[in-house]
């Protein structure tokens, strides 16, 4: 049964530079479909459907997206699709979202989801989401654990207890929480089967986390704070004046590695993606090793592990292994999987050169 009290934000005011040239700055990753003809963000409403509707859901994104997006969910009042006056990272974000969400009700029990995962097995991801929702609503601030699956360096890490178990629905006492580590770390909380990775997935009361706003970002608390209600004529140029001087920090190192009494939940397999280049799409779709995956028409010899998406015309590979082609009307992008990770820099290139047609 859904709760009343549920609400739920989804953070999407990212970019996703290493998903150029298909993702640019107002039509960006989270808007992007990789799987199927869903959207990142529609496929991260459609799972949240089954626990709170359309009506309890507040996005966060740019500017520059926010049309696109208020677009893409026509079942998401428009007013609770916001733009952020500047970028200041994930702490004072949901700290907005908090204000609101907890003006409209003070008993709201709010989860965080960033707009562009994938989860394969949403049943199994929304077993560990209506528990963390059920602590969260007895006082607990709760983590969701993904299990780690090798050695990552581009996540944080959450530290559990000695001996716990993956995939229980009482949340377990958090014992630290890590930044992106260096790989000799990685590979030592790998090694201690005592760490998961953090996929940016809380869940907890507005009133603790204001109050924990309060007391570790006092500054932007008191920002926050003396905002109108949003209903209110003055909102948005209140908002466009005062955002902007919040603290830029994430709600990680601002809040969570601070806090006591953090608890977690270690998810079990839920199929979960972060999607954070192209060849995790690659490695997202590929049935076996060695396959091509295409988006569109494709012939192949002598050639394997490709990922291509050009749609519209016809791909030859010839003799060519492990390599990412991305066609758009003004761009082609040409690399290995192996490197896909270093596409933003492309993009860095492309701002420094003032590309601005190209972003």
């Amino acid at each position: 049964m859904k709760n009343s009290h549920y609400y739920a934000l989804i953070l999407a005011g990212g970019r996703g530079t290493r998903f150029w040239p298909r993702s640019r700055k107002s039509h960006s990753k989270q808007v992007l479909s990789f799987t199927g003809d869903r959207t990142l963000i529609q496929q991260t409403v459609d799972r949240l459907a089954q626990v709170l509707p359309p009506e309890r859901i507040f996005v966060l994104t740019n500017p520059i997206l926010r049309a696109e997006i208020v677009r893409q969910l026509p079942g998401v009042p428009k007013r609770q699709i916001l733009a952020e006056p500047a970028q200041r990272n994930t702490a004072p974000a949901i700290g907005l979202a908090a204000h609101l969400i907890g003006q409209q009700d003070p008993d709201a029990v709010m989860g965080v989801f960033p707009a562009d995962h994938v989860i394969t097995k949403p049943a199994r991801f929304l077993k560990f989401v209506r528990a963390a929702y059920q602590g969260a609503s007895q006082g607990q601030v709760v983590v969701l654990g993904i299990q780690a699956r090798w050695a990552e360096t581009g996540y944080g890490y959450v530290e559990f207890p000695e001996g716990f178990a993956a995939g229980g629905t009482t949340p377990l006492r958090v014992l630290s929480f890590r930044e992106k580590p260096k790989l000799a770390d990685a590979e030592q909380y790998l090694a201690s089967g005592r760490f998961c990775w953090n996929a940016g997935m809380f869940f907890w009361k507005t009133s603790v986390f204001t109050g924990a706003l309060r007391e570790f970002m006092p500054k932007t608390a008191t920002l926050l704070a003396g905002l109108p209600k949003a209903s209110a004529r003055s909102f948005p140029a209140e908002l466009a004046r005062v955002f902007p001087l919040c603290e830029n920090v994430s709600v990680d190192y601002g809040i969570m590695e601070k806090a006591k009494g953090i608890t977690g939940l270690a998810t079990d397999d839920i199929g979960w993606n972060d999607v954070g280049s192209w060849n995790a799409v690659y490695e997202l779709l590929t049935r076996k090793a060695g396959d091509n995956v295409t988006r569109g028409e494709s012939l192949a010899i002598d050639s394997r592990g490709n990922y291509v998406d050009a749609g519209g015309k016809l791909v030859a590979l010839v003799g060519v292994e492990n390599l990412v082609v991305v066609d758009t009307p003004d761009a082609l992008l040409v690399t290995t999987r192996q490197q896909s990770q270093k596409v933003g820099e492309m993009v860095k290139l492309l701002e420094r050169l003032q590309r601005e047609d190209l972003l």
